[in-house]
């Protein structure tokens, strides 16, 4: 066994075996501004997470994944977007017992327009309701509520492995992972985008949800490989594919990457044939499914190039590791005491 360690990694080319055509929304240079003025307006975090958030280029991933909204919808996107990621940062630094109070924050103030608890967190959640239900269809917001309440739950379950440091296994894990990523809150919400608010017997349908499963899968593992490198400098990698996979299958970090690749073709066949196999529920619903099955297909290849777009992943390397697929690891650094991470 090659005793040298492991200086740099390849990606595979998830481009090049994703069928999806992307677009970009044409109110992003108007509404771009605007939520970032509005989500920053709170000061939430700290200097330096603000300072990563705002590399991350939330906006850019709303006008890549959900290119079809209008102008006032791709702002509650955006807005959504952004308080997600706020979400995130927060929680990253939370033990299970404080990630918990953070997510039944949010999940009360979502559900309930009479709560209160005085939080910024609150207020921003307020704000988002407003906008949100000036558009939203009563099934898809029921849905949105019930994904809200999985997945504050599974960040919370996050903290606490993150807390024991337990690496869970594969099936395991991308269940949680479906969860905790807030993937499946962001699909959900283009019903809103789009206008549609689709019936439960289409929405729970075994051939839509698999078409839903496998495109959030999607996001989750091409995510997980693109932030791995930033994940392990930071000793934050427990809650990664790629760590599952070099744990529990005991993978190099090379070939990690490779499975990633080959599951990826897994999931696109897994997409196609769901939709091939779609019944028809009359002409109205048909078009409100194929319009929903784009709205999926944006996310995922909108993903793929927000993800090369900003800096939040590869940083100023992102256009030589988009030609060639080399990811040099960057060196581990040290924590501050202020508990900053990913």
């Amino acid at each position: 066994m090659d005793s040298q360690p492991t200086t740099s990694f390849v990606i595979p080319d998830l481009f090049a075996i994703t069928p999806f055509v992307g677009s970009f929304n044409p109110h992003y240079a108007k509404v771009a501004p605007e939520s970032s003025a509005w989500i920053n307006s709170f000061r939430i975090l700290s200097d330096t997470k603000r300072a990563f958030f705002l590399q991350g280029g939330s906006e850019i991933l709303c006008a890549h994944a959900y290119p079809y909204a209008d102008e006032e919808r791709f702002r509650g996107t955006c807005d959504f977007v952004n308080l997600l990621f706020i979400l995130d940062e927060i929680s990253d630094d939370q033990n299970s017992k404080d990630a918990s109070g953070t997510g039944s924050t949010f999940y009360n103030t979502l559900g309930n327009p009479e709560y209160d608890d005085g939080s910024i967190l609150c207020k921003i959640t307020q704000e988002f309701r407003q906008r949100l239900l000036k558009h939203c269809g009563p099934l898809t917001y029921k849905r949105f509520l019930d994904y809200c309440k999985t997945y504050t739950g599974a960040v919370t379950v996050e903290a606490a492995l993150r807390e024991c440091g337990e690496v869970l296994g594969l099936q395991a894990y991308e269940k949680l992972r479906r969860e905790n990523s807030g993937v499946r809150f962001c699909f959900t919400l283009a019903g809103y985008a789009l206008g549609v608010d689709l019936p439960d017997e289409v929405f729970e349908h075994p051939a839509f949800m698999a078409m839903h499963l496998a495109t959030t899968d999607m996001v989750c593992w091409s995510n997980d490989l693109y932030s791995y490198n930033m994940e392990q400098a930071m000793g934050h990698t427990g809650n990664n594919i790629i760590t599952v996979l070099m744990t529990h299958k005991s993978l190099s970090l090379q070939e990690a990457a490779n499975h990633v690749g080959e599951h990826w073709k897994t999931l696109i066949n897994t997409y196609l044939d769901a939709k091939e196999s779609l019944p028809s529920w009359g002409e109205k619903i048909d078009h409100d499914v194929a319009r929903y099955a784009m709205a999926m297909e944006s996310w995922v290849i909108g993903n793929l190039n927000w993800s090369f777009e900003t800096l939040r992943y590869f940083g100023p390397a992102r256009l030589d590791v988009r030609r060639t697929g080399v990811v040099h690891l960057y060196p581990r650094q040290v924590k501050e005491n202020s508990g900053e991470d990913s």
